[in-house]
């Protein structure tokens, strides 16, 4: 019996995946759960064979628990669902040594088999998923348009930007209206949105 940890933070969503996991005679889902903080501490009381992780959750505090995770459980092999609109995540998954990855639009049929052979230490990559990474459009922004545009991301005001950057703030807003024509983004936050899906912030 492959025993599975879900994380998911959509709640319909992993109702639908629990319900199709759990009709194949070889797999368990022994916890399905929102959030990936709670992850270590669960995967302790029920030690899973197999971790289904939604990709966007491996970011920031999200990172941190995967780490833990996976350092807790080496034995469990880690499969990323993904959609094949974010390819700065999809690298992320990848950077962060997941055993495979699996697009949100695979049949169920796929899904089981990926976490068939994930749990036999076999590696899955998605062939939609690395078409859509091969095929990402290239950055628009220059090295100094990134830095201004993820320093901005952390929602600090103009003048802090130009003080960490050693630019002025009229500087900095020129910086920022061109980011916002490259990635057609009406605000600061809408373009960090733009470029962190896009891979250009990586």
């Amino acid at each position: 019996m492959i025993r599975i940890l879900l994380v998911e933070p959509m709640n319909l969503l992993r109702g639908a995946l629990t319900a199709t996991l759990s009709r194949e005679e070889d797999l368990t889902v022994v916890a399905d759960l929102a959030r990936l903080d709670e992850a270590p501490g669960m995967a302790r009381a029920v030690p899973p064979d197999v971790a289904v992780v939604n990709v966007g959750l491996l970011a920031g505090d999200g990172l941190e628990s995967f780490t833990r995770l996976s350092a807790e459980q080496p034995r469990c092999a880690t499969l990323v669902l993904a959609g094949p609109d974010a390819p700065a995540r999809l690298h992320r998954a990848l950077d962060v040594h997941v055993r495979g990855v699996i697009g949100t639009q695979a049949a169920p049929h796929e899904l089981v088999r990926a976490i068939r052979q994930v749990s036999r230490g076999e590696r899955v990559i998605d062939a939609r998923l690395a078409v859509a990474m091969v095929a990402a459009r290239p950055s628009p922004l220059s090295a100094r348009e990134a830095d201004v545009l993820r320093i901005a991301g952390s929602g600090v005001p103009s003048a802090e930007v130009a003080a960490t950057l050693h630019l002025t703030a009229g500087t900095v807003r020129n910086y920022m209206s061109v980011i916002l024509r490259k990635t057609g983004a009406r605000n600061r936050l809408e373009a960090v949105r733009v470029a962190e899906n896009a891979g250009w912030l990586t």
